[in-house]
């Protein structure tokens, strides 16, 4: 069953993939309609640096707004949690941060 997190936040591919570390899971992108030979067929979605994906409230990359759908990457790491904050931008709740029981080098106090 489909499940709405209380946040997520559009980035094009772009920028995701500008963090070192990134991998993708392209067999989990969604899949479009397309006509082909005067049929509709359901085809991979080609997934291109201006594609808009969905940073979820878990730090998980999703191609839904979906939480558990179509998920593109989940190597949440402290790294991609400092990238996401710092060079991303995004804005989650704290508690939310909390809730999901990950720390980062900044909120822990280590400057490392």
């Amino acid at each position: 069953m489909s499940t709405l997190g209380k946040h997520c936040k559009g980035y094009p591919l772009k920028l995701l993939r500008q963090f070192p570390s990134w991998t993708e899971n392209r067999k989990n992108a969604r899949r479009v309609r397309q006509e082909v030979d005067g049929d509709i067929v359901e085809v991979e979605r080609d997934l291109t640096d201006s594609t808009y994906l969905y940073l979820q409230e878990d730090f998980t990359v999703t191609d839904s707004i979906f939480v558990n759908e179509n998920i593109i990457f989940n190597n949440v790491t402290a790294e991609w949690i400092d990238y996401c904050l710092n060079v991303l931008g995004v804005q989650f709740p704290t508690s939310e941060l909390m809730r999901s029981g990950l720390s980062t080098p900044s909120a822990s106090g280590d400057n490392a």
